[in-house]
């Protein structure tokens, strides 16, 4: 674990996973972690009410092996948000991040997520009580602006406000979210994504860290965007491809940080992942679970059709074991 004293400095590259709901489950992670050794990992939204009055252990349960972690809240309570970061903090979360970026129908009218963007000072609020609670490092993930305020200096003004409660870490997803009319999916594509706009944030707060999320796919254009801010964020380029953040850590993270690290093939990735099922397994996790979050990493590969459909296809019968995952490399390695 690590405090603020030692986030990765605003020289050091700082590559993570951003949080996806249904997406970024510990399953998920532990893979993501197969495969990129220093990818900052984040949990999906969990809600600090969620926390507060439910199993926290089971909610916040993970793999030792996926530090660094971070915790991503949703609320808007500043009490009810540090009273779930100290949760988080006690079973060994590495960070506290908010969000304030889903623009989802079921959050907004809860209050929170993106529609806390036009209440800079409530946020503030909230980071300012969750650091008074805990000695992680607290974030915060939003947007480029909600519906018509998204001016440079509305959010200029809401990160001026924000970091004031003592939040330096701010991940910029460089869309603006439409609060009425547009569904979360469509919040992800339509909106246009601005760049320029993030790097001109970056510009005017040199001394906060700020993180560009949104449409990144292409290791070049990873280069770009780390001219102008102090680390990238992906998200359904690592679900849709995930052996891709293999190739992230070879030919960007590696050389960033100066680590050598040569990545596992595919075949040995399942591999480990039938490792780690055989153990969820005997915790009472169905594999379906876990299969549900492999099938992109063999995209683009030959055999890769048949192999998705095996695993799905049994992974719906009851009684299977780990094993599923080491016979359906028939499909992939010796096609």
């Amino acid at each position: 674990m690590f405090s603020d004293q030692n986030l990765p400095s605003k020289s050091t590259t700082l590559v993570a996973l951003a949080p996806m709901m249904q997406r970024t489950d510990r399953h998920f992670r532990f893979m993501m972690r197969l495969l990129s050794p220093d990818l900052r990992l984040y949990t999906e939204m969990i809600s600090a009410q969620a926390l507060i009055h439910g199993d926290a252990g089971k909610i916040l349960s993970f793999n030792s092996l996926e530090h660094p972690i971070a915790l991503q809240l949703g609320g808007s309570d500043p009490l009810k948000l540090a009273e779930a970061a100290k949760i988080g903090a006690d079973l060994g979360y590495d960070e506290i991040n908010l969000n304030i970026g889903c623009p989802s129908d079921r959050v907004s009218s809860g209050g929170f997520g993106a529609y806390l963007m036009a209440q800079p000072h409530q946020v503030a609020e909230c980071v300012a009580a969750i650091k008074s609670k805990v000695s992680l490092p607290v974030s915060v993930k939003t947007r480029c602006g909600i519906d018509d305020q998204d001016s440079h200096e509305f959010v200029s003004s809401f990160i001026e406000t924000v970091s004031k409660s003592g939040c330096e870490f701010f991940i910029l997803h460089a869309r603006k979210a439409i609060l009425s009319g547009l569904s979360p999916k469509e919040n992800r594509n339509i909106p246009p994504l601005r760049y320029p706009f993030v790097y001109s944030l970056a510009k005017e707060f040199p001394h906060l860290r700020t993180i560009i999320n949104g449409g990144i796919r292409e290791l070049e254009s990873i280069h770009q965007h780390m001219q102008h801010v102090d680390g990238v964020m992906i998200g359904r380029q690592a679900y849709k491809d995930p052996y891709w953040m293999a190739q992230l850590q070879t030919h960007f993270i590696n050389d960033a940080i100066g680590r050598k690290w040569s990545p596992p093939s595919r075949a040995e990735v399942v591999q480990g992942m039938a490792i780690y099922a055989q153990n969820e397994l005997s915790q009472g996790v169905e594999i379906k679970q876990i299969i549900r979050h492999m099938l992109g990493l063999y995209s683009g590969q030959s055999g890769a059709r048949k192999w998705r459909r095996f695993l799905t296809e049994k992974s719906q019968l009851q009684g299977q074991d780990e094993n599923l995952l080491l016979d359906s490399l028939n499909f992939v390695e010796r096609s």
